[in-house]
Order: structure tokens, then C-alpha cells, then sequence
């Protein structure tokens, strides 16, 4: 038993729409749950229009629940788009691709002389519905005591990046909780207000700004996740749906990135005893062994390249044509960051929920929470 998830909808269209299928019945979901993780993805300083004051995201369950609980059917999610009233009946095609768009790609590929229809499906409007049927995956990792989490790291070149082979549970708790008051989602006070003053300036300089975001699960229990097929590493799912998100370029488990210039004897997770069971006194794995979990807290932190639609002139050629041309600017956010890093937490959360459901199964909560309690 997996959950498997299907989004559709253009970012101008009347709507966007989600069916996730395989949720077990009995877990707690209402409407203002999913809202709850729509509002923070619309959030964070450096924002566009759009998110801060045309669209206000909510969620209308459709299927799959009935007096805030889940049934075991399919669940049926609809989030309106604000902004297709304010769109004309017609209008002229785009025939200039922007350069780092979808827009040359997916022309080619599906024989589009409009770039405006690639880019609707292509644009990161569509995170919304998978953040919507995030938050379901994440009601149901909450009902079997597994937390996901999130921080924004750096903004441009703004870092704050803790030591995460050394961050304990709480304190990843702490982090994300001061993240949740933070204008960029980070849990440095002092780095934050460098990360606004770095966004401010993009804007003043007609640019766009990257940057990095931690995501973590924490209360995961050992084994989930599989070595026996490559497909079935929760690394690899991590990696994937991390990758998934628009404009992220990069992934890494723990501190990985570090850890591959170190000596190998220096970051690995010693085994020890504590009380009456096993423990590690730190977590450069990032919480996953030979594609399982290994106990620790779950710790993965991506890369975003800076957003591509920039006031800036970029070259491009007229495809119509065949003349240089200047690809139209469409209105953008000046940083997505803290945005991407809900993201994140939702995608993850998706991945988790499902690898918990293979390893458990049970149609019901109960169930899952009987099988659960045979390895306590």
C-alpha cells in the first residue's frame, strides 16, 4: 500500500486540483489543516504580487473525507485560481522563450507554437496542489508521531547554515519554530535581517535571488525504506521529489557536501548505548543507511537557483521569426525561498507517508497503529 498523487490545473486557469489515492480512513483532515500549509507557502519576504495579494489559497475537499476524518477513498482537492477572472478571453502567442523556463523545452517537445501553454502547466503555481495534498501525508505522519519541519539556510549570499550532523531533534524543533515567525524563514535572527536587506537590493536591481532551506523528519522509526531495489532507497525518493521543485538544482542527506572532504573514519554515525536501546551521537548520515532509516532524525538541504524571470534584458531568439528577440517579463516573486522550503516540508512529507504505509499497510489508522506498535 503506497499513496499516489496526480495534479492538474494551469497557473491561470479557473483552478488547480489534486487526487491523492492510497490514504488510509480514520485520520484526522479538515479543510483548514490543508489551508493552514497553503498560507505558508504564499508567505516569506520577496514575494510577488500574486502571493501576497491576488490569490488567498484555500482548500475545497471534494472527496475523502467526511466529518474530518478520512474514509479510505481517493482524496479530491480543489484551490481556485483568484487570478483567471483577471485574465483576457484572448490573447496574442508568446513565441520568445526565456531563457531557464520550460519554454524551448516543452515547445519542441510537444509542438507548441504558443509558449504561453507550456509555460501555465510548467509555472511553480502548480506547487500548490502538492502542498495541499502534503499537508494530507503530513496529518497522517503526525497521527503515527512523525514530525516534518523546515528552515531557510541562506539567501543569495547570505548563509546560516548550523552544523546538521549535530542537531538533535529539539533542537531542529526550535529551528523551525523560529522559522515560522521569520519574515525568510530562518532560524538565525541576525541572518535574517541580511537576507531581507539582500532581497531588498535585488529588487532596487531588477534581479532575483537563490539560496538554500532545510527540510527534516523527525520520529521516524528504523527500516523504512528499502536496499533491495534502487527504486525502493528512500534516498533516491528524497532526491527526486526534492528535485521536483521548481528552480532546485541541489540535494544533499546530512551534510554531504562537507562530509565528502573529510577522512571516512571522521563522519561516521558511532553505535552506542543509551538507557535500554541504541543511539548516535550524531547524524552525518542525514538519517538514512543503505537507503532506510536508521532511527535518526531524517535531514536533507537543497539548492535553489535564482528565479529566472528577471527584469534584467535576457537574449533569446523570436522562434516565429528567427530574430533576436527580448523574451516578455512575466511578473515574478524576487526570492522564493522561504516558499520552496514549505514545498519541501510537503513533497517529503508525501515520500514519508507512503514509505510508512509499504511498511506497515493497514487500510485503517488503527491498523497502522497496531502493526506500529509491534516494534516498540
Amino acid at each position: 500500500m503506497s499513496l499516489r498523487l496526480l495534479t492538474a490545473g494551469d497557473s491561470h486557469g479557473p483552478e488547480l486540483v489534486a487526487v491523492l489515492d492510497g490514504m488510509p480512513a480514520g485520520v484526522p483532515l479538515t479543510a483548514a489543516d490543508i489551508d493552514k500549509d497553503l498560507r505558508r507557502r504564499q508567505g516569506g519576504h520577496g514575494r510577488g504580487a500574486r502571493s501576497t495579494r491576488v490569490e488567498r489559497d484555500r482548500a475545497e475537499l471534494v472527496s475523502g473525507v467526511v466529518a474530518g476524518l478520512t474514509t479510505g477513498a481517493p482524496l479530491g482537492l480543489r484551490i481556485p485560481n483568484l487570478d483567471f477572472l483577471n485574465q483576457p478571453a484572448t490573447r496574442p502567442p508568446i513565441t520568445a522563450p526565456r531563457p531557464g523556463h520550460a519554454d524551448l523545452a516543452g515547445s519542441v517537445k510537444f509542438g507548441l507554437s504558443d509558449l504561453r501553454v507550456v509555460r501555465e502547466r510548467a509555472s511553480a503555481r502548480e506547487t500548490a496542489a502538492r502542498v495541499a495534498a502534503g499537508a494530507a501525508a503530513r496529518a497522517l505522519l503526525r497521527a503515527v508521531g512523525v514530525t516534518v519541519g523546515s528552515f531557510v539556510t541562506g539567501v543569495g549570499a547570505v548563509q546560516a547554515l548550523p552544523d546538521l550532523a549535530h542537531l538533535a531533534s529539539d533542537r531542529l524543533a526550535e529551528f523551525s519554530a523560529r522559522a515560522e515567525e521569520d519574515p525568510v524563514r530562518c532560524w538565525d535572527e541576525a541572518a535574517s535581517a541580511r537576507m531581507v536587506e539582500a532581497v531588498d537590493r535585488a529588487r532596487v536591481e531588477r534581479q532575483t535571488l537563490g539560496g538554500s532551506f532545510v527540510v527534516h523528519a523527525v520520529g521516524l522509526p528504523v527500516g523504512i525504506g528499502s536496499h533491495t531495489q534502487a527504486d525502493l532507497r528512500l534516498d533516491s525518493r528524497l532526491g527526486a521529489a526534492l528535485l521536483s521543485i521548481p528552480a532546485v538544482k541541489g540535494v544533499e542527506l546530512g551534510p554531504a557536501f562537507e562530509v565528502c572532504q573529510r577522512d571516512g573514519a571522521a563522519v561516521q554515525d558511532a553505535i552506542v548505548v543509551e538507557g535500554s536501546g541504541l543511539s548516535r551521537p550524531t547524524n552525518f548520515a542525514g538519517g538514512l543507511e543503505g537507503g532506510m532509516t536508521n532511527g535518526m532524525p531524517v535531514v536533507a538541504r537543497c539548492a535553489m537557483k535564482p528565479l529566472s524571470s528577471v527584469r534584467t534584458p535576457l537574449e533569446s531568439v523570436d522562434l516565429e521569426s528567427g530574430a533576436a528577440a527580448a523574451p516578455p517579463y512575466v511578473r515574478s516573486d524576487i526570492c522564493a525561498v522561504p516558499a520552496a522550503a514549505v514545498v519541501g516540508e510537503a513533497v517529503v512529507a508525501l515520500v514519508l507517508a507512503s514509505a510508512v504505509l509499504e511498511r506497515f499497510g493497514g487500510d485503517r489508522l488503527d491498523l497502522i497503529h497496531a502493526s506500529m506498535s509491534k516494534l516498540e
